[in-house]
């Protein structure tokens, strides 16, 4: 008894001790390299745990006698599975953070590093899952009923994969658009999209949905299998440099050539404006106001959306104070008024004729019929 607790206790310690040199050794590696900083921080705990297990394994297959020994070794290889799991996981997760560190997104044109991380991310959930499958699966396997069992759920693997497929169509379906968005490159984290008639970014990408981080700081949450089936608008799916407008609605006596150039100063005055569009047009010219419209450019979508901001106040105080005429406004006609019981037409600079029925006996007989009779105006 002395012998095993002797053994058993010094395979823990040796177990440990080399542990916990390769962790220094990896730590101090790690003050010069991000990956082993990444190791020493994530597979410590997994891997004490491990050494831990293959040490007490090591000791009872050496020294434990008795009937108790296959059902402790039994619990502490499905231990060991469930850790070995563990540690490989975090490998993985150390691997794939060294690798999104060395791909940088705080650039103008990061659209490649943005699909890169998308990718990643998802990828890095798949392995996760695909991982604990296995474990999972490893750990069954270690029964002997479930061993038996496995020759007829081989043979019934069709039946039970149709039944599958029926229960989670849905779940599957959102899985499969997930790995699709992956690596379709539809939309990526950090997208600026317009969904459901809501403006925001792509803040994460999981294997069944996605968030959306709205413009005042909600999130949106939808299905991965949305963006396969929805229509739905991609700011930055080639670049993130976009063009925006700005309309008014001004009287026709605006200065347009003067309220151009004043759009031009006020781009070349803030750093917003890329330096690429800055154009001003009447666009339409229908009814009491002419519609102008003053196109710019900016290099992302916040920088836009104040740029426009600007633009608009800009424009706004310029026609305000330069050419208070050219403000929206309405013009009426005097029309005929009544004086003694009378009506006295207002003076006319044109002929009779422009008149919707003339001037003529006619034209006013027309007129009665419209408009009906007169009334006479009772004396004060």
């Amino acid at each position: 008894m002395l012998a095993a607790v002797l053994t058993f206790a010094g395979s823990l310690l040796v177990a440990l001790a080399v542990v916990t040199l390769v962790h220094r050794v990896i730590r101090r590696i790690g003050r010069r390299s991000d990956l082993f900083a990444g190791l020493a921080r994530h597979a410590h705990k997994p891997a004490v745990v491990v050494a831990v297990l293959v040490a007490v394994q090591f000791s009872l297959g050496l020294v434990a006698r008795g009937d108790w020994r296959p059902g402790l070794l039994h619990a502490t290889g499905i231990a060991l599975i469930l850790a070995g799991a563990w540690l490989l996981a975090s490998l993985l997760v150390v691997i794939e953070d060294a690798t999104l560190a060395r791909i940088r997104v705080d650039v103008s044109d990061n659209r490649h590093a943005r699909r890169v991380h998308t990718q990643i991310t998802l990828v890095r959930r798949v392995t996760v899952v695909v991982v604990s499958v296995l474990a999972a699966a490893a750990v069954l396997m270690t029964f002997p009923s479930a061993r038996a069992a496995g020759t007829s759920i081989l043979a019934s693997a069709g039946v039970i994969g149709a039944i599958a497929a029926l229960a989670a169509q849905s779940l599957l379906g959102n899985v499969f658009a997930g790995v699709q968005i992956a690596f379709s490159d539809a939309v990526r984290l950090d997208d600026v999209v317009v969904v459901e008639k809501q403006w925001g970014r792509i803040e994460d990408i999981t294997l069944t949905y996605v968030v959306i981080h709205l413009w005042d700081d909600r999130r949106l949450i939808l299905p991965t299998s949305y963006f396969m089936k929805t229509p739905f608008e991609n700011w930055t799916r080639t670049q993130s440099a976009l063009l925006g407008t700005v309309e008014l609605d001004l009287d026709w006596t605006v200065p347009v050539e003067d309220l151009r150039q004043e759009l031009r100063h006020a781009m070349e005055g803030t750093d917003l404006w890329d330096g690429r569009v800055c154009v001003l047009q009447v666009t339409d010219a229908v009814g009491s106001f002419v519609r102008v419209r003053a196109l710019v450019s900016a290099s992302d979508a916040g920088r836009l959306w104040d740029l426009r901001c600007v633009a608009r106040e800009h424009l706004v105080a310029w026609v305000r104070s330069k050419h208070p005429s050219a403000l929206p406004q309405v013009r009426v006609r005097d029309l005929p008024r009544a004086v003694d019981g009378r009506v006295v037409e207002q003076p006319s600079n044109g002929s009779a004729d422009n008149r919707v029925f003339g001037d003529s006996a006619d034209g006013q007989e027309r007129v009665q019929a419209f408009s009906g009779p007169e009334q006479p105006v009772q004396p004060r």
